[in-house]
């Protein structure tokens, strides 16, 4: 019995040992043991989404990709996976699997090595939060302290929800949510059991394991998982085996993005980076939803491509991007590959050129695919020598392209064209009038090319655009539209720029006393100077600011009245939307609101309203509407938002700094920019400068202004119907670089309109292209005058009123009380009546 009362002692002093060794280590890392409850309130890091309007996904910013789930959104069959694999006996124990435990340190003593065995669901989740994975002794004891610790604090469906969300699963995918985006592009719910099994094998070795980088380890790792569930009875013999009989297809998704719009989404970057920190930004799960509307976005885009395309075009063909041979022509899988080097950008696709024919010529693409590119896709291709010169008209395919080149393709939507990179630049945005919020933003052609962000960052000069202002000045000092303004030379130069500057109209014509009206739709340069003096340089400059022109932009010289002024196109968006509601200034914005992870609201937009207090409507104004208007083809007249739609109850209300009248007569003064004026059957008809605006989208409700500077450096054409207003702007980011002249058009032909690039030829198309688009199946809006505001029946010759009711006569708008007074005679002579009147004089 010796021997029996030796092995008790032996045994019991073992017991207390090994109590005392594990007392002795947990003393000994206590000061190293974190908080475990923390884990109540634990912040999973998930990326900064940004949104459109309308709920499309823009962009995702974060390192990591995590969609956190509730337990109850998890498939039955994915835990029941992660759980045969990883932990059977999860709910059976308390944190800590014995059996492992000491399966783990029997391998570590017979083989010396550090290995880690069968740690528990609730060990990785103690890792996973609170250590690294450096597999040493005290690193697997305070492993086990926090599991344990876990377990007392956790419920077992706690500690397996922070299992699925925390887990890494390979490719920057946290969690099962992120891991069945990545993997598979689907959502967790619709994952097949194959599918499933292959995400359980993952937290293995999420390198090496995983169906992308290693598609045979997946597979053998994913019939282990479905061997394991169907050995402890989670899944049937014949679910088994038809898992088996699955073929693994897996790829890597990225976000999935709904809407490209990368400048704007750029902006609600930096924004929340500014505002919280980059750390917070990107980790946080912060959802932004910009006021960008995808439908408008999308049409800006793409009309600010297409016309860029052809401005690109019709100043010629650069050449081939590339020669990838000369002699020997490459076998196909040779040029597969060094086209596959070559990324698309935008629309434009890399492709080799392998035969040229008599009119046309075959092409292979980056897919191995040969297409043809027929004559209408070449035949605009005349060889480009300068900005303002170009070769002869191509008379075959030899012409133009060479066998062995790399060009460029794209489909037009009508053929396969041959194309180039853009060198010019060019950037649109659009606002909603009512209360400002930004509808659509392109900061560039291509922002893999350049982060330019030209809306918000390039300061280009006016132009023509700065005449609404002028004459908004004008009309506030006395003039009316039918002011007569002497289109005349001027001979009395501005001293102060140091130099005789004596500005010329473009084109040199001049027609002598004309109206204001027309003056602005013609865009006539002498007299928005005249119109300038009349209201005094200091008074114009003042009126610039009120628009919401930086002071610091606007020279003090004459040369302000012919858009002298540097801007952004945000800057002329925000005053040319003055004009569309009526007077008020809005403040822009784009972010409508910011979420948290859980979706509640921590930002929320207070836009300012262009209404006055006093109004009222029933119908209570949305600033976070997603869509101010209908573009969706819906007619009625509920698809229109009204004019004003704010009530007194809510919302910030915009400074008004010109009178509604006034704004009414510009706008009314900027429609004929689009729509002329005169009786063309009395051969009296005259054009505005964007009369190709009216031949495209033939209706009355919209409004607007062409803009060229000195030898064509800056475009604009900047507009707006009562629902949006818009600008677009084209130029070279070299502000030295002039956009030339064209005498061919893109199908090789002679213009109509040739000479030098200008806002109604270069900026305007995207324009029109645009407001086309947007404006479809929307019911066109009957002006109405404002309060304030008479119609007489005028002279066209002379401002003054008239009983006639022929062409020589047409009923204006004036501010009541500044209508004419006096009659013309009926025998007085329209041609003769200024003939001796001084070249400066004003004439009213």
């Amino acid at each position: 019995m010796k021997w029996l009362k030796r092995i008790v002692i032996a045994l019991f002093s073992l017991a207390l040992l090994g109590v005392g060794a594990i007392v002795a280590a947990y003393f000994y890392v206590l000061p190293d043991l974190p908080d475990v409850s923390t884990l109540k309130n634990v912040q999973l890091q998930t990326p900064l989404r940004i949104y459109s309007s309308d709920g499309k996904l823009i962009s995702q910013f974060g390192e990591k990709r995590r969609i956190p789930l509730k337990l109850d959104e998890v498939p039955k069959p994915l835990l029941q996976a992660f759980i045969a694999t990883e932990d059977a006996r999860f709910y059976e124990h308390g944190g800590i699997d014995p059996v492992g435990v000491l399966r783990a340190a029997l391998v570590m003593l017979t083989t010396g090595e550090k290995k880690q065995g069968a740690s528990t669901i609730t060990m990785q989740v103690a890792r996973n939060f609170f250590l690294t994975r450096d597999k040493t002794i005290i690193r697997k004891v305070k492993e086990i302290f926090i599991s344990y610790h876990i377990e007392e604090l956790l419920t077992k469906d706690e500690i397996l929800e922070l299992y699925v969300n925390r887990i890494y699963l390979g490719q920057r995918a946290y969690g099962v949510g992120a891991a069945a985006q990545v993997y598979f592009g689907k959502d967790v719910k619709d994952l097949t059991l194959s599918e499933m099994s292959m995400i359980a094998g993952l937290p293995k070795a999420p390198s090496t394991l995983n169906p992308v980088t290693s598609p045979s380890r997946a597979i053998a790792r994913r019939n282990v998982v479905l061997m394991r569930m169907n050995e402890v009875g989670y899944i049937s013999q014949a679910e088994y085996q038809a898992a088996l009989q699955e073929p693994l297809v897996a790829k890597y998704h990225g976000a999935e993005i709904d809407l490209y719009a990368p400048y704007i989404s750029e902006m609600a970057r930096d924004y929340m980076v500014q505002k919280y920190g980059e750390e917070e930004a990107y980790t946080n799960g912060y959802n932004v939803y910009t006021t960008i509307s995808s439908d408008i976005q999308l049409k800006a885009q793409q009309a600010l491509r297409n016309n860029v395309y052809a401005y690109d075009e019709r100043h010629g063909y650069r050449g081939p991007a590339a020669v990838l041979w000369t002699d020997e022509k490459p076998d196909q899988a040779q040029i597969k590959a060094e086209l596959s080097k070559v990324a698309s950008i935008q629309e434009l696709q890399p492709a080799a050129v392998i035969s040229v024919a008599d009119q046309q010529a075959s092409v292979m693409t980056a897919k191995g695919e040969t297409k043809v590119i027929t004559w209408d896709g070449l035949k605009w291709a005349r060889k480009f020598i300068t900005d303002k010169r170009q070769g002869s008209v191509p008379k075959s395919a030899s012409d133009i392209l060479k066998v062995g080149e790399r060009i460029w393709i794209r489909d037009n939507g009508q053929y396969l064209q041959l194309s180039q990179v853009p060198e010019v630049a060019s950037a649109t945005v659009s606002l909603d009038p009512q209360n400002g919020a930004i509808r659509s933003l392109v900061g560039g052609y291509s922002f893999s090319q350049s982060q330019y962000n030209r809306v918000t960052q390039a300061k280009r000069q006016l132009g023509s655009n700065i005449k609404p202002f002028i004459y908004a000045g004008a009309l506030e000092k006395g003039f009316t539209l039918a002011t007569l303004i002497n289109n005349a030379p001027i001979n009395k130069p501005d001293i102060s720029q140091g130099t005789a500057w004596r500005p010329k109209n473009s084109p040199d014509i001049y027609g002598g006393p004309t109206r204001l009206r027309v003056g602005l739709a013609q865009s006539i340069n002498v007299m928005s100077v005249r119109a300038m003096r009349h209201v005094g340089l200091d008074a114009t400059i003042a009126e610039l600011i009120k628009f919401g022109f930086d002071p610091n932009d606007l020279p003090r010289n004459e040369s302000i009245a012919l858009g002298s002024s540097s801007v952004t196109p945000l800057q002329v968006v925000t005053a040319f939307n003055v004009f569309a509601n009526g007077g008020f200034l809005l403040e822009p914005f784009y972010i409508d609101r910011v979420e948290d992870a859980y979706g509640n609201v921590i930002e929320k937009a207070n836009p300012t309203l262009a209404c006055k207090p006093s109004q009222s409507l029933s119908q209570p104004f949305t600033p976070s509407d997603p869509m101010a208007f209908s573009v969706s083809g819906d007619s009625s007249a509920e698809s229109s938002a009204p004019i004003a739609q704010c009530f007194e109850q809510t919302g910030r209300f915009a400074p008004q700094i010109i009178s509604e009248q006034t704004a009414f007569l510009i706008t009314e003064a900027l429609k004929s920019v689009i729509w002329g004026g005169g009786d063309w059957s009395k051969g009296t008809g005259w054009q505005g400068t964007a009369w190709r605006a009216a031949r495209l989208i033939k209706r009355h409700d919209i409004a607007g202004k062409t803009g060229t500077t000195n030898e064509s450096r800056d475009t604009w054409f900047s507009g707006f119907s009562p629902i949006l207003t818009s600008t677009f702007w084209v130029g070279f980011d070299d502000h030295g670089r002039q956009l030339g002249r064209t005498a061919w058009n893109a199908n090789g032909e002679k213009d109509q309109i040739t000479g030098a690039e200008a806002g109604a030829k270069t900026a305007g198309p995207g324009w029109n292209e645009f407001m086309n688009s947007v404006l479809q199946g929307t019911p066109e809006t009957t002006s109405i005058p404002p309060e304030g505001i008479v119609s007489v029946r005028i002279d066209l010759a002379t401002g003054k009123l008239t009983r006639k009711t022929d062409y020589t006569s047409a009923f204006e708008y004036f501010i009541s009380g500044t209508e004419p007074k006096e009659y013309i005679s009926e025998t007085q002579d329209e041609n003769n009546i200024f003939i001796d009147a001084p070249t400066d004089d004003l004439f009213q």
